[in-house]
């Protein structure tokens, strides 16, 4: 069995697999993750494991980790199943780098396009020809409603929530139909321009946020809100079966 670790900015998500298949995921606070990991090896027959977004993760703890079971890090030098076109490969997110990984393992010789919908919204982009060139990054869902909090001396910091109508009539609907309709948009608008260049493209939309905005929009894609997790996987079956 794999374990595969992703460490976000609030929490860390930990799954297990057996070949490719998806066995358990696990959700605990980063400075619960060795006290947690240790459950999720008590409890199945790890045999290796790998981590991204390790910037937040302490070398000692790393080392803990392996040695209880050989762990695979993600970095921007490893070998790649793609050609890396982005300008300045030592800047890109470990997060994406896997997004990426995963997505050609998975839709090889594919124009894919990869909407991570976090904390961030991430587009990445690789060609039919696995050449990854990059993309784009902006605010994501929650972090547009707490901006308009933070920087307003009036405006409230509102849950997320699907927008009653198109037109705001109170001040929360509008706040709503800001957010939500303009994050929609920009989705859509980004899917558009892709398409427009690479009419036969694979969309993939994961992240945190997947459930909340795939029943929202029009274009066609599919949604994985643990296409992350799964790529990880696939970069430890790749490793092995080169």
């Amino acid at each position: 069995m794999n374990l595969a670790i992703d460490v976000g900015n609030t929490r860390v998500k930990a799954a297990v697999f057996e070949g490719d298949k998806l066995l358990v995921i696990q959700y605990f606070k980063r400075e619960e993750i060795i006290i947690e990991l240790k459950k999720i090896f008590k409890t199945y027959q790890i045999k290796e494991a790998i981590i991204a977004n390790v910037a937040s993760v302490s070398s000692e703890v790393l080392e803990e980790i392996n040695n209880i079971v050989r762990l695979t890090r993600v970095n921007s030098i490893m070998k790649l199943p793609f050609i890396n076109k982005y300008a300045t490969p030592h800047t890109l997110g470990l997060d994406r780098l896997a997004l990426v990984f995963g997505a050609v393992l998975k839709y090889e010789n594919q124009n894919t396009l990869i909407i991570d919908a976090g904390t961030c919204i991430t587009y990445d982009f690789v060609d039919k020809e696995n050449k990854y060139f990059g993309g784009a990054i902006s605010p994501g869902l929650e972090m547009r409603y707490k901006s308009l909090n933070h920087f307003t001396s009036k405006l409230p910091l509102l849950e997320v929530a699907i927008p009653n109508q198109f037109v705001g009539n109170s001040t929360k609907e509008s706040i709503h139909s800001g957010v939500v309709n303009g994050l929609l948009q920009e989705i859509e608008g980004v899917i558009s321009q892709y398409k427009n260049k690479y009419s036969d493209l694979t969309v993939v939309l994961t992240g945190g946020d997947t459930n909340f905005l795939s029943k929202q929009l029009k274009s066609s894609i599919f949604a994985n809100q643990n296409f992350l997790l799964e790529g990880l996987n696939r970069i430890l079956i790749f490793n092995n079966n080169k």
